[in-house]
């Protein structure tokens, strides 16, 4: 899919990209996955709906191309000396401000992802598996470093842990996810279950928990 999808996108620029992906967004957010259509994204962008499909083909990659977009980069390339400055400077890169736009994101398509087959499979193809073949390489970095144990049963847990956090939150505490609370989960949860010793937490590791 993703050959045949680069191939049918070199037609777009880049600007124009984004200006679609942005307006795809917006109306999922708006109306919900079930309810965005593409002719509804046809006349948010101003483009024709045989463009759109021969673009990208159909809605579902549509959409997920569009929720990639807004990813900073890849997170394989992060590097700084140990697993916990690693995983800190991934929450780090997303404002507080964009991790409550893709709350709103996930619950636009939560329900959506179980009943619909083709976007269950554009979602793994082209957001699940890239990521977790990327936190595989960081966690093979902190292995080689002598970091965490590669017999350590909550490897194979490492990114249901930071998921889980992260889509939890507002269930749990009717609070978005923050980069505070997010680090703090880190230190207090994901690095003692893969045996690295973290820095010690102080009260204020949370601005949240320190204002309560």
């Amino acid at each position: 899919m993703s050959d045949i999808a680069t191939s049918r996108r070199s037609r777009i620029t880049p600007e124009r990209e984004a200006e679609l992906y942005g307006a795809v967004l917006d109306l999922l957010r708006e109306v919900g996955y079930d309810a965005l259509t593409m002719d509804a994204v046809a006349a948010r962008t101003r483009s024709s709906k045989a463009t759109l499909y021969r673009q990208w083909g159909g809605k579902a990659e549509l959409v997920v191309r569009a929720m990639h977009s807004q990813k900073p980069g890849g997170i394989a390339d992060v590097d700084t000396g140990s697993l916990r400055g690693d995983l800190h400077t991934i929450i780090g890169r997303e404002d507080d401000c964009v991790m409550a736009e893709n709350v709103a994101l996930m619950r636009a398509l939560a329900m959506a992802v179980h009943q619909n087959d083709d976007l269950r499979q554009a979602l793994r193809e082209l957001l699940v598996e890239p990521e977790v073949e990327e936190f595989r390489r960081i966690v093979e970095r902190a292995i080689r470093r002598g970091e965490v144990r590669a017999d350590n049963p909550a490897l194979e847990y490492i990114v249901h842990m930071l998921v889980g956090a992260f889509a939890t939150r507002m269930l749990i505490d009717e609070r978005p996810p923050t980069q505070g609370f997010l680090t703090s989960y880190i230190d207090a949860v994901v690095l003692p279950a893969l045996g690295v010793a973290p820095t010690p937490l102080t009260p204020q590791s949370d601005p949240e928990s320190a204002a309560s």
